[in-house]
C-alpha cells in the first residue's frame, strides 16, 4: 500500500514525536508505545499525562545542590547528619542515587545536570559551575569529590572543576578507577586492568 494512502491522526503522530525525545526510542518503539497506550491503555496514558504535568508544575532545582526537589532546599542538604566538609559533584541525578545507593558517602552533592561538551555548545555556565565555586568556596567545604562519569566529557569537566577549585585553594580528589569488586581478570578489559595499576595503592 503507498504511504499516502495510510490514514494518518495528527494527535497520534503528535504523540509519537513527543515520545521520541526520550532517550533510547526510536521512530518504531516510539509508534508502539503510542498504539500501545491508545489502544490498550487510555487509564494509563491518562495518569502519564496527569503525573507529568503535576511534575513539571511542582519539581523544581535545589538552591544548595541542584538536585531535583519539590522545596527550596532539598531534605538531603537540610539534613544534620551529613558531613557538610565533603562536597561530591555528579553529572545526573541518577549518578547521585547511585553513590547513595552505596551507603558509604555521608557528605553534600551538587549536581551539574550534564557536563561540559563545547562541541555541543555546552560551556561551564550551562553546568552551573559558577554556583559550584561559589559553593566550594564559602569555607564549610574542606574537599570535593569528583565523581563526574569517565567519558572524554566526563574527564574533561572533571580536570577544569580540579583547576578551578585549585586556583581558589580548595582540595578536589577524583573517585579512582579499576577492576570491579568481585570481578576476575580474566574477564576485564585491558584498558581497565591498566588503569588499575596506574591507580594502585599500598596496602
Amino acid at each position: 500500500m503507498n504511504r499516502s494512502n495510510v490514514p494518518s491522526a495528527k494527535g497520534l503522530e503528535r504523540l509519537v514525536e513527543a515520545l521520541r525525545i526520550l532517550p533510547g526510542v526510536g521512530p518504531r518503539s516510539a509508534q508502539r508505545m503510542a498504539y500501545h497506550l491508545l489502544q490498550h491503555d487510555r487509564d494509563g496514558a491518562d495518569q502519564l499525562a496527569q503525573a507529568l504535568g503535576a511534575a513539571l508544575a511542582s519539581v523544581r532545582r535545589c538552591a544548595k545542590c541542584n538536585n531535583f526537589t519539590e522545596e527550596e532546599v532539598c531534605a538531603l542538604c537540610r539534613s544534620p547528619r551529613r558531613d557538610a566538609s565533603l562536597l561530591c559533584v555528579v553529572e545526573t541525578p541518577a549518578d547521585l542515587a547511585m553513590v547513595e545507593q552505596t551507603l558509604s558517602y555521608s557528605g553534600m552533592y551538587f549536581v551539574l545536570m550534564g557536563r561540559l561538551s563545547p562541541l555541543d555548545g555546552v560551556g561551564p555556565r550551562d553546568i552551573g559551575l559558577d554556583r559550584l565555586q561559589a559553593r566550594a568556596s564559602e569555607g564549610e567545604v574542606r574537599e570535593v569529590i569528583l565523581a563526574t562519569n569517565f567519558t572524554n566529557e566526563g574527564e574533561a569537566t572533571a580536570h577544569y572543576i580540579a583547576e578551578m577549585l585549585r586556583a581558589r585553594g580548595v582540595k578536589a580528589s577524583r573517585i579512582a578507577r579499576g577492576v570491579p569488586l568481585g570481578g576476575e581478570l580474566e574477564y576485564v578489559d585491558a584498558g581497565t586492568i591498566s588503569q588499575a595499576l596506574l591507580e594502585r595503592r599500598e596496602i
